[in-house]
């Protein structure tokens, strides 16, 4: 399959075990874990729309659909080249006839128009949005990965609106985020968000979390509950047998 057409060196590599097959920028914004176990959190069923905010090259929503069978999955992406290799991955993982991509910045006010869809309509939205800050991380030299990893205190809130203006009365928005800004992500959902479910994720047995994985409930109320956690490597680090379960099986996280 040939790749569109984009002015920058691209590789092709394999996530969930060699399930799926993705082509992205050698330099720059590359996919990761963070991508797969946000897919692994996020709940959807066969029939249902699900929007990814900031897709880049699709890895989350299009590890979603394949773990969904008929799930429709819209990925928008700011980025018109990255876009075009997502809308590329959709076709290569055969699956260019329920996932397609738009290029669009997700904080435009009429965002559902411009992803071709109704407001609140939308029965799930994930988004792994930039979450580092300026001013305590070195920034990448290239802009396309400082724009998917660099925020600042607007960027969380904006996105989170956005996502509410997509979703339907009890849709769900999944996001994962650095572990130390719990207390931000709660904030950002508290208006129009309850029934908060939060999993830690930790690199090894014994040491901090590093990210959280936080499902939360449009219109929904003020229960919350903290999800087992996930550990992802053993003390020798060795993959855990629920990380390789997640990362390379494509078992669900819900």
């Amino acid at each position: 399959m040939t790749a569109p057409d984009i002015t920058f060196e691209t590789t092709e590599d394999r996530a969930l075990g060699g399930r799926l097959t993705l082509r992205q920028p050698k330099r720059g914004h590359r996919f990761g874990h963070d991508a797969i176990l946000l897919a692994a959190a996020t709940p959807a069923a066969g029939g249902e729309t699900a929007v990814e905010l900031g897709a880049g090259v699709g890895a989350a929503g299009l590890a979603l659909a394949h773990r969904v069978p008929g799930l429709r999955v819209v990925l928008a992406e700011i980025d018109p080249a990255l876009a075009a290799l997502a809308q590329h991955n959709a076709a290569r993982n055969a699956m260019a006839d329920r996932v397609r991509a738009v290029a669009c910045d997700v904080t435009a006010p009429d965002l559902a128009a411009r992803l071709g869809l109704a407001p609140a309509s939308v029965d799930a939205v994930l988004m792994n949005p930039p979450f580092n800050d300026a001013e305590r991380q070195n920034m990448s030299p290239y802009a396309a990965r400082r724009r998917a990893h660099v925020g600042d205190a607007q960027t969380l809130p904006h996105w989170v609106a956005a996502a509410a203006g997509l979703l339907r009365l009890q849709g769900t928005l999944s996001l994962i985020w650095r572990a130390d800004g719990l207390d931000a992500v709660r904030a950002a959902l508290s208006g129009a968000f309850g029934d908060l479910a939060v999993r830690e994720v930790y690199p090894r047995p014994g040491k901090p979390a590093i990210r959280v994985l936080v499902r939360a409930v449009k219109g929904g109320g003020a229960v919350a509950a903290a999800l087992p956690g996930l550990t992802l490597a053993d003390d020798e680090g060795r993959p855990s047998d629920a990380a390789e379960a997640v990362l390379r099986h494509g078992a669900a996280l819900i």
